[in-house]
């Protein structure tokens, strides 16, 4: 339910990467992550990366499908689109069409609440049978505490519609604001009744001193609605932290997502985990040629349970009827 494409607009996708961030060494990272060249995109179009994602998921014994996640851009205090600030941008329709060329990919939509005709873009990604909507704060220079999104939230929750919203600070970009990523900035949506899902499970970084993953943890319990996805867990920059996070008792709160296709280029590898599973199985899973088989066998090894591998599938199912629930007791007065 994590996973993620690109482009640089060739083939007439609209999508974009700033200057900045191309000549960064992180974009010749992302062209190896995504198994293309830049030749490649421009001869084929940046369609060709979702077509490559879909061909290879497609050979994999443990995962059935993925969400393929657009990613709007930032937008200026007048409403607009603002390129200067934007490092990439993905568009909701290139990304609806694209998935709708396989049967193993899904719509995962990105809408940044600030645009001017927000609400009607997030109508029409419902009608294009989006399954989320995803953001990233602190890239996208998103405040999920801003009260001006309070109608935005509203018709996310109407529309059933799940906020998968990166928590923790982020590293994959030339700039970021990671006190946006702050999971406390998640308690109005959660208090409105959004279906909140923390990116990461908010398991790196710190805000006002406190590791967000202290900070986030007690939600859990006052909001039944908040979920967190396990994506990006085994990489060797996160070593320990899906262990650290599986001691809590959160478990039936854990979505599977694996932050693909990072996992390809090597960032994961079950090697590392040697003295958790042992050298014979470390090595055996390092054969598997498969990086969606070798993400879910890593994760089942290191005792996420069987559950979470499926939870997503019936989150991310929206009900024929849509009904409206009740905000939480104390906010209706606030508005």
């Amino acid at each position: 339910m994590h996973c993620h494409t690109a482009g640089v607009g060739a083939g007439g996708s609209g999508c974009y990467v700033s200057a900045a961030l191309m000549k960064s060494w992180r974009f010749h990272f992302y062209l190896k992550a995504f198994g293309v060249t830049k030749a490649e995109v421009s001869e084929y179009g940046d369609a060709c990366i979702i077509r490559k994602i879909s061909t290879r998921l497609a050979t994999s014994k443990r995962v059935g499908s993925a969400v393929i996640l657009a990613m709007d851009a930032v937008v200026g205090i007048d409403g607009e689109l603002d390129l200067e600030k934007t490092e990439i941008y993905v568009p909701n329709i290139f990304v609806s069409t694209e998935v709708r060329k396989y049967d193993n990919l899904h719509f995962g939509a990105s809408i940044n609440p600030y645009r001017k005709d927000a609400i009607e873009r997030l109508n029409k990604a419902a009608d294009e049978n989006a399954v989320l909507v995803k953001w990233l704060p602190s890239i996208q220079l998103i405040d999920p505490a801003d009260e001006r999104l309070v109608p935005f939230y509203l018709r996310l929750k109407e529309l059933c519609l799940p906020l998968l919203t990166h928590t923790g600070n982020e590293y994959s970009f030339t700039m970021s604001r990671n006190e946006l990523a702050d999971p406390e900035r998640l308690r109005l949506p959660l208090e409105l009744g959004v279906t909140v899902i923390a990116a990461h499970a908010a398991t790196v970084g710190r805000n006002n001193g406190i590791r967000n993953l202290k900070r986030i943890m007690p939600m859990f319990e006052k909001y039944p609605n908040l979920y967190a996805d396990i994506s990006s867990l085994t990489q060797f920059n996160r070593i320990g932290h899906l262990r650290n996070l599986l001691r809590h008792k959160i478990q039936e709160r854990l979505l599977y997502g694996t932050d693909m296709p990072l996992p390809e280029t090597g960032i994961v590898s079950p090697i590392l985990f040697a003295h958790n599973i042992g050298i014979k199985k470390s090595v055996f899973l390092s054969r598997l040629e498969n990086p969606w088989d070798l993400d879910a066998e890593l994760k089942l090894e290191l005792g996420v349970p069987t559950s979470v591998f499926t939870r997503a599938w019936k989150l991310l199912q929206r009900p024929t009827i849509l009904t409206t629930c009740h905000m939480a007791d104390g906010f209706r007065d606030r508005i």
